[in-house]
């Protein structure tokens, strides 16, 4: 292409791309005025605009050679050795970890300070534990909660610890939930 060809079609890009963002404006105008008195029409108009989204790909399910396979068993181990070939782990043997780690144990007071500035309401992390269960917990809980931390800490191993009761009493409510 020649230099005069090169700024022609960037010009004409500008301008689709102008024209585009003008439409697709107008389409959101109408939908958000349509959107409290016609669902059914606002919905519809979304998924004009959206359009249908297609795949370059087939589907099929070829073998290392490139053949497509059609046998159930076929495919079947094609599934087995793809999921052999993902999950396979050649990094040798695991390195030895030292558990040397040397520092002041984790104190009562730290526990319940942390546990007090986490936020309220937040979404539960891994352990599915919400932040209000922490809180509702006694001297009692808070000991134990710290002797965990610290076995954890001074062993380096968290999977003894995989389920502790916490202790609970119900609130005089009868409420029994957390």
């Amino acid at each position: 292409m020649t230099p005069l060809n090169i700024s022609i079609d960037k010009e004409i890009k500008k301008m689709c791309s102008k024209a585009k963002e003008a439409w697709l404006d107008g389409q959101c105008k109408e939908i958000e005025r349509t959107k409290t008195t016609d669902s059914k029409y606002m919905h519809s108009k979304i998924s004009d605009i959206a359009g249908k989204r297609s795949s370059s790909q087939s589907g099929c399910i070829k073998s290392k050679h490139g053949d497509v396979l059609m046998d159930r068993t076929d495919t079947l181990n094609k599934w087995a050795e793809y999921t052999e070939d993902l999950f396979y782990d050649n990094r040798g043997n695991e390195p030895e970890i030292t558990k040397s780690i040397e520092g002041p144990v984790i104190l009562e007071a730290e526990v319940e300070k942390t546990i007090r500035e986490i936020g309220k309401g937040k979404a539960v992390g891994p352990d599915s534990i919400p932040v209000e269960t922490y809180e509702a917990l006694d001297k009692m809980g808070i000991k134990k909660l710290t002797t965990l931390f610290n076995d954890i800490y001074v062993t380096g191993n968290i999977l003894g610890h995989a389920y502790l009761p916490i202790h609970h009493t119900p609130q005089e409510t009868g409420d029994n939930r957390l």
